[in-house]
């Protein structure tokens, strides 16, 4: 199962979900895709197996993997201070892999009905999803 974490400015979001995977999901291949390199090398050092940045990589990665993980704002064009772009949104949003989503309100969308938690604990939902999605692909 490849699982594809998206991020992009400084990388942090990116380089926790990528720890988190590592540790719960072993056999699972995890690609950091950044929109800068900041971002990448963060995710890379976390323990991505693979690694790779901008606007073009992100797009065609995305399309071979099997879920694409990341914050609310990679499918949401001009988040992230610009750094997504409308093509990276679009080829996210249409790709057929599993998009698993922390919502977050940072990106000037709220997101109603959904409960304000620490981001440590989203991230732990997350993981426990795509560990779930991985059991139930085997």
């Amino acid at each position: 199962m490849t699982i594809a974490v998206v991020d992009g400015m400084g990388g942090g979001v990116g380089k926790a979900i990528v720890e988190a995977l590592a540790r719960r999901c072993p056999d699972a291949e995890i690609w950091a895709l950044g929109t800068n390199a900041l971002a990448t090398a963060a995710m890379k050092k976390a323990g991505a197996h693979m690694a790779a940045t901008g606007e073009n990589a992100i797009c065609v990665s995305c399309r071979r993997a099997d879920i694409v993980a990341g914050s609310l704002g990679i499918v949401l064009a001009e988040s992230m201070m610009g750094e997504i772009t409308p093509r990276i949104a679009h080829e996210i949003s249409a790709c057929n892999a599993q998009k698993m989503l922390i919502p977050t309100n940072k990106c000037h969308v709220n997101l109603i009905g959904v409960r304000d938690q620490p981001m440590g604990q989203q991230i732990d939902e997350l993981t426990e999803q795509i560990a779930a999605e991985i059991a139930k692909s085997k």
